[in-house]
């Protein structure tokens, strides 16, 4: 019991480390981040009536309907949502969220003016969803990139995948999905086609803001010919292997697997490589979005 909460202490201060370091840039990451999502969603987003769900896409019927202040829909949700953050997930879980929670819907207000400096034609819809969604999800991959979140619905989600013992990606289906569908009803099926847009573009966009775009690819290689495979990375492609012994999942039987990282432009060359090589090989590919060490 003393080695577990030793070893959860020091788990702890790794951590503390790790978010102490570059604060100051951190923080201006998530400032900048907060302000391209808020631009992007008073630009594009909110004049269409595009709900992609959280907080933001609710605030957006909460206007269409009760004409209500976006910015104060966002920061009542966001406070509310804290306090049940606090009671149900614990402090810890809570103080990650707060600085963003707040800040986001300030910014909400401070860009709600930002379409009489841009003027974007509003009727375009479909162009409207597209750079709306690339625009927000940069803003959102800087946000996550930086540590923060922005809170809302996030914290829902986590609450459900606690107490009702279901993944993080189900409860955001259940709980995004619930208010993307709600916005039939009031904006019509053509709405949430765009959102749905917007949706699958801000998860791509997020996604490579936050990992970075992949120019190495990651091999891993099982064949009878492994040593002539190895001699072609090593000495054709010039690149450097890592030989790792496996045993067969099935058979039990030992097994040699050749570990490499190439330059995505080489991928082509190896590929063809082991297949010339020994037509039987198995062998996995992979992006590998950061490589750090090694010769």
């Amino acid at each position: 019991m003393r080695w577990f909460f030793h070893k959860k202490k020091v788990n702890e201060n790794i951590l503390k480390e790790i978010y102490q370091k570059s604060r100051v840039k951190r923080y201006l990451q998530l400032i900048l981040g907060i302000f391209i999502s808020t631009s992007a969603f008073n630009l594009f987003l909110l004049p269409n009536n595009i709900v992609f769900g959280g907080l933001t896409g609710v605030s957006i019927i909460f206007k269409s309907v009760f004409g209500w202040d976006p910015s104060l829909v966002i920061f009542v949700g966001s406070v509310l949502l804290l306090g049940v953050s606090f009671i149900f997930l614990g402090k810890e879980k809570t103080m990650g969220s707060i600085v963003g929670s707040l800040l986001f819907p300030v910014f909400v207000k401070l860009t709600a003016n930002i379409g009489y400096y841009i003027d974007i034609d509003t009727t375009q819809v479909l162009l409207n969803a597209i750079f709306g969604g690339v625009i927000y999800g940069i803003g959102a991959g800087l946000i996550f990139k930086a540590g923060f979140t922005t809170g809302g619905t996030d914290i829902i989600n986590q609450i459900l995948s606690k107490y009702f013992k279901v993944s993080l990606g189900s409860a955001m289906l259940m709980c995004d999905g619930l208010i993307v569908l709600s916005s039939v009803f009031f904006f019509g099926i053509s709405r949430l086609m765009y959102a749905i847009i917007v949706l699958y573009i801000i998860s791509i966009l997020t996604d490579k803001v936050v990992l970075g775009i992949s120019d190495s690819k990651a091999f891993y290689i099982i064949a009878e010919k492994d040593q002539e495979i190895k001699d072609f990375i090593l000495h054709y492609l010039n690149h450097g292997v890592t030989v790792l012994d496996a045993r067969g999942g099935f058979t039990k039987e030992k097994q040699r697997v050749l570990m490499c990282v190439i330059p995505t432009k080489e991928y082509f060359k190896l590929k063809e490589g082991i297949r010339s090589i020994d037509p039987d090989a198995f062998f996995v590919a992979t992006d590998a979005y950061e490589v750090s060490g090694g010769a």
